[in-house]
């Protein structure tokens, strides 16, 4: 055994015996919704548009929120063992857990019956490998680690953008491929409102009046390493080039990955030009006002395709990020846009403005088996009301 390990064992030994005196003292609460993530503060993306669906419907159903940001320092693991401990007793205790990223708890633990644990993925489709995707990867998890914490296990249910995606999904969480059901990604709901979207443009402009004879990019790069706060930032794209380049008719904006988010400086010559936006509008919010997507290994291709408007790829550590974690799929003929490796030909590209927006087309008819906007309505529907129906016909069965 690593000594590397002891720490984590440690921490699995307390969220199981709490779990576990939590199942001995308490039921199960059969109206408590819980909602979980270590990726946000707040409630957002896929659980928000679960909750809202909930909530449209009025059931009678008790809502936790239990969402903390994980910070990689002592005092902040000291902080997260409690609040595990605290999601430990919400665990044992409610009938639907969601969660949208890797949650710890849930695999150090034996569920119990009745509880169902809902993976709703934050990434839609499938782009860069993930789970147990990446054994044998240095972004992976060591095979001594999955020894004693199996990471993915227990999900009673997943959902995603399409029947493609199911497999990769399946290998990622080492599920049955019969537990994944491809029902829509709920947060991808919000490109079907036009009134939300119109409302959100309409703020966007009065926060940024300077914006509105422009079009606007939006850089949105992927984080890299496997920790959960980046420390330090690459940042491939060329600021001064691209503004000499486009500022005439462009304005960039830069939207960062949550475990990366504070650590981009732009340089006060280029803030005319670039703003980096943090927390004032949610991703899908962003993607609203966008004309032009600038990202790399991104899964916000996915959501970004739904417009139909012009991505780039702009990636010139390709080959050191393959060999990190690697793609479900060839990654240069799978783009839904062109490639770059320098900023002043992606600027030139800009400048020229012939989109080739069929390729889009294709990639979003590809990964989403509906386009409709009722992601979020078909999920609640397949977890309660079916639930809600064969409980019936068992009750049926019983009084008969």
């Amino acid at each position: 055994m690593s000594v590397k390990i002891i720490p984590t064992l440690i921490v699995k030994i307390i969220i199981r015996a709490v779990y576990s005196i939590c199942v001995v003292i308490f039921p199960i609460n059969e109206n408590k919704v819980t909602f979980a993530s270590y990726r946000s503060a707040k409630l957002e993306g896929n659980l928000f548009y679960i909750h809202k669906e909930l909530i449209n419907r009025d059931y009678d159903y008790q809502y936790v929120f239990i969402f903390k940001k994980y910070h990689n320092s002592l005092a902040g693991k000291l902080d997260y063992l409690f609040h595990m401990m605290k999601a430990s007793y919400h665990l044992a205790t409610s009938k639907y857990f969601f969660v949208d990223d890797f949650y710890f708890p849930i695999y150090v633990i034996t569920p119990r019956e009745g509880t169902r644990i809902i993976q709703l993925w934050h990434a839609v489709g499938a782009f860069k490998k993930f789970g147990y995707s990446t054994i044998g990867k240095s972004f992976g998890p060591s095979l001594n680690y999955l020894k004693y914490v199996r990471i993915h296990s227990n999900y009673t249910d997943v959902f995603v953008s399409s029947k493609e995606v199911i497999p990769f999904y399946a290998e990622a969480f080492h599920m049955e491929e019969q537990n994944i059901y491809p029902l829509g990604v709920p947060r991808t709901d919000y490109f079907f409102n036009e009134n939300e979207m119109k409302i959100v443009e309409k703020k966007f402009y009065t926060d940024f009046p300077e914006t509105r004879n422009k079009k606007i990019i939006l850089y949105a790069p992927t984080y890299r390493g496997k920790s959960h706060e980046q420390n330090s930032i690459i940042n491939y794209l060329d600021i001064p080039v691209l503004k000499d380049m486009v500022s005439s008719e462009y304005k960039l904006f830069i939207h960062l990955h949550p475990y990366m988010r504070e650590n981009l400086v732009i340089d006060v010559k280029d803030k005319d030009f670039a703003i980096h936006i943090i927390d004032e509008y949610s991703v899908e919010e962003l993607l609203t006002i966008t004309d032009v997507l600038i990202t790399d290994y991104s899964s916000i291709v996915f959501d970004f395709c739904l417009l139909n408007r012009p991505i780039a790829f702009l990636a010139p550590d390709l080959e050191e990020y393959r060999n990190e974690r690697d793609f479900y799929f060839n990654y240069e003929s799978f783009l839904p846009g062109p490639l770059f490796e320098d900023t002043k030909v992606l600027a030139a590209w800009l400048k020229e403005g012939k989109f080739n927006l069929n390729k889009i087309t294709r990639f979003r008819n590809r990964f989403f088996d509906h386009l409709d906007g009722h992601s979020s309505r078909r999920i609640i529907n397949h977890l309660i009301i079916d639930e809600r129906e064969e409980q019936n016909e068992i009750s049926k069965g019983i009084n008969f």
